[in-house]
């Protein structure tokens, strides 16, 4: 790939600006374009540059070739696009404002040249423009150096972030960064967890803003093909619009917001179909915890977990802002109560239990090994110490990367493990273990 041209990757961001750009009184060819908005239901293919609504889904269309590529809008979460040799384009449903919402999608992908198939949003507060790439065509973004790798739904996503500077965005021109997790085997289908990459960039120092658009998307550059997308459901994360409630196995949390103060704010919790439960709470870049109520808690920033503590199903946290003001988002499932250490079980609806071993170890990081065993329906919850957080993972679907984690199966069997950055401290987490 080293005597070829390399795409300018940035072409996508140079686009998808042209409606903002136009609105804000641009010359030249950028504001010769049209921005149009629609805000009632699209029945036509769409060939001009416009964002709206249709079936109950955001949509967004940007070109810089007209007349060589078209998206037709079919029904809820589904489109279809074609292009012949066109210059750029971008296409895609989704929603407005995203957020880190649980994707899950399939495609038929068919490129002839350069393209990605991905999940693409931006933020503001920082600006960013980030892309969660599925499968690409005959080259693979986004030509930068890795900087670790995430794993999460069965896969392994390399990390990347790039710059533009002085480039058209939904601001108008600026400077801004843009974040990758980019697939290392190509798919057309499956789950994507946005939370698990959110997590895995801030672990790295790249922090997301407020959230705008996010959509399932497909680009080409340079390039001649066709797709058809649908999005078959999506988890909602907070702040998003479409609600902010997570269940598993019967059971389920619903998420308001409370009071409000200038530095912080209340989150009130409701668990219904079980008094059982363990909530896994995703905190925001930034946030940590202040105050709880009416349950028990576990860790203070990023991903953390509530117990019931007798004082029955509803509970509530007060989250100092730090600069974040989006609402955290929540996920319940069941189980039989947990047991600190580093061998946790669970009694009540079978019995699991995780045995916790010191790995390879490095100046800076050490692995840690864990296996669990009583059940392949596994939630394991991993108690980092002050200062630690994670640097990799492999057979398990994490969330989090500081103070308190979950670990999932992926599909690789019951052993997993994680690389932790000491940060100043050697201790060796803890995990306790319940069945999910």
């Amino acid at each position: 790939m080293s005597d070829r041209p390399v795409p300018d990757l940035a072409a996508p961001r140079r686009r998808r600006r042209i409606r903002t750009l136009a609105a804000v009184g641009l010359t030249g060819a950028v504001a010769a374009i049209v921005a149009v908005t629609f805000t009632t239901s699209a029945t036509a293919a769409v060939t001009s540059n416009q964002t709206g609504t249709h079936d109950g889904y955001f949509y967004s269309f940007w070109t810089d070739a007209p007349g060589t590529v078209s998206m037709e809008l079919g029904p809820g979460g589904n489109y279809s696009t074609q292009w012949s040799n066109t210059g750029n384009f971008v296409a895609g449903k989704g929603w407005n404002p995203g957020g880190p919402r649980t994707v899950n999608y399939t495609a038929s992908f068919n490129p002839s040249g350069n393209a990605y198939l991905t999940l693409y949003g931006w933020t503001t507060n920082p600006l960013v423009e980030y892309y969660i790439v599925e499968s690409w065509g005959n080259w693979r973004p986004p030509g930068a150096q890795s900087l670790g790798t995430v794993n999460s739904d069965g896969g392994t996503y390399d990390i990347y972030r790039t710059t533009r500077v002085n480039q058209p965005s939904i601001i108008g021109t600026a400077t801004f960064d843009q974040y990758w997790s980019v697939r290392t085997s190509k798919r057309t289908s499956g789950t994507i967890t946005a939370a698990n990459h959110f997590n895995a960039w801030a672990a790295r120092g790249m922090n997301l803003g407020t959230h705008n658009y996010m959509i399932m998307a497909t680009e080409g550059y340079q390039s001649s093909g066709n797709s058809n997308v649908t999005i078959l459901t999506s988890s909602p994360g907070g702040n998003d619009g479409g609600g902010n409630n997570g269940g598993n196995n019967g059971c389920t949390v619903n998420v308001s917001r409370g009071q409000e103060w200038s530095d912080r704010f209340n989150v009130n919790f409701s668990v219904s179909g079980t008094s059982n439960w363990v909530v896994t709470i995703n905190l925001g870049p930034g946030q940590s915890l202040q105050n709880s109520w009416n349950a028990n808690i576990s860790g203070t920033s990023g991903t953390i977990t509530a117990t019931p503590n007798g004082n029955g199903n509803n509970f509530g946290i007060t989250v100092w802002r730090n600069g974040n003001n989006n609402t955290p988002t929540a996920t319940c499932s069941t189980s039989g109560g947990n047991n600190g250490g580093n061998n946790g079980g669970n009694n009540g609806g079978g019995s699991c239990t995780v045995s916790v071993t010191r790995g390879q170890e490095w100046s800076d990081r050490f692995n840690v090994n864990f296996s669990v065993s009583g059940t392949s329906n596994w939630v394991v919850t991993i108690n980092l110490g002050p200062g630690q957080s994670i640097q990799n993972s492999w057979n398990t679907t994490l969330s989090g990367s500081s103070g308190t984690i979950q670990a999932r199966p992926n599909g690789n069997g019951n052993n997993f493990g994680i690389t932790v950055w000491r940060n100043g401290n050697n201790n060796t987490p803890t995990a306790s273990c319940a069945v999910g």
